[in-house]
């Protein structure tokens, strides 16, 4: 069994913290930026976004060696884009129907799912502690 320091247990800790902020600022400002941009009926912004999302959650797998990465940064996309496609008594509403909201909305999801299942399963250590030397408990 692997035994980690508290420092390495801070700074995994600290990473993970950091990969699900990175999710909750693309969420805020890819819901409010995602219909900005079209060419003719496609959504490129939405496109972009979802494309961005992906890379973020595939990375963050691989670079810490673990699903739980992928994961981390897509738990902060979806706990913010899912209040934003709730319509408030105003009639405000971030995600609206149509072409970029759906892209944006379900081509997310799509991204999330496909950037968990490209990242490697957990083992190896991530790619922040790697310059710890291995310790052997014998």
């Amino acid at each position: 069994m692997e035994h980690r320091s508290q420092a390495e247990s801070a700074l995994g800790g600290a990473a993970y913290g950091m990969l699900f902020v990175l999710g909750v600022v693309m969420a805020i400002v890819g819901g409010f930026t995602h219909p900005v941009w079209q060419s003719g009926l496609i959504p490129v912004s939405a496109i972009v976004w979802v494309l961005a999302l992906f890379g973020v959650c595939a990375g963050a797998g691989r670079l810490m060696r673990a699903k739980l990465g992928a994961t981390t940064a897509g738990l902060g996309w979806l706990l913010v884009t899912m209040p934003f496609t709730l319509e408030l008594s105003a009639g405000d509403l971030v995600i609206a129907s149509g072409a970029p909201g759906y892209v944006y909305l379900y081509g997310g999801l799509a991204a999330l799912v496909a950037g968990y299942l490209l990242s490697p399963s957990s083992g190896g250590g991530s790619w922040l502690l790697r310059g710890y030397p291995q310790k052997n408990s014998m």
